[in-house]
């Protein structure tokens, strides 16, 4: 038996030369840059009006595939204003929602200081106290208040460095910075 030097080779139907088989790769599949799904499914989404606009900026050719002579039915409509309306009314909520940097008193000279209302902004708890901690050197952590809402406890009277603190780093940049707000909550006496 005659040993082959590349056994990736396919040799020809006349056994003389390699046959050279173009390899065909399959075509990358093309997602919608608004609802992340395939083109095919986006009418089912209630941002169809602007996954059709995409789509006719980015893929003509599947655009017309889709989409070319469709109008929306009364359903679809009345779907996608209320999307409309739900993206509004959230995205009031959150101009209009504060932050909270608290400075509470623990003893007589010691402080903490409490940071609340981030979740709003989509910043997720945990690597936020990590960042204070680290830029601080201090500890933080993630606990519930009062109220039963979460909030980042920063050890020290740092409130007025944590509000700087946010306006200036990346990590904080969806909260904007007229609406972190700095108050100072004393402790009531017990006698």
């Amino acid at each position: 038996m005659a040993e082959v030097e590349n056994p990736q080779e396919v040799l020809s139907t006349d056994g003389a030369t390699p046959a050279t088989a173009e390899k065909v790769l399959p075509t990358p599949p093309v997602y919608c840059g608004v609802c992340s799904l395939p083109p095919e499914y986006c009418e089912y989404q209630p941002t169809v009006n602007k996954c059709k606009e995409w789509l006719e900026e980015h893929h003509v050719d599947l655009f017309a595939r889709y989409f070319a002579g469709v109008s929306l039915s009364e359903k679809q409509q009345k779907s996608t204003e209320k999307h409309e309306a739900k993206q509004a009314r959230a995205l009031e909520k959150k101009l209009q929602s504060k932050v909270l940097v608290k400075r509470i008193e623990r003893g007589k000279r010691k402080y903490v200081t409490g940071v609340f209302g981030l979740e709003v902004f989509g910043i997720e708890l945990k690597p936020a106290a990590k960042k204070f901690a680290q830029k601080f050197a201090t500890g933080a952590s993630v606990s519930k208040n009062n109220e039963g809402r979460d909030e980042i406890v920063v050890q020290g009277d740092v409130s007025e460095e944590v509000q700087e603190y946010m306006a200036a780093d990346k990590f904080f940049k969806d909260v904007p910075a007229d609406n972190v707000e700095c108050i100072e909550e004393k402790r009531k006496s017990v006698r």
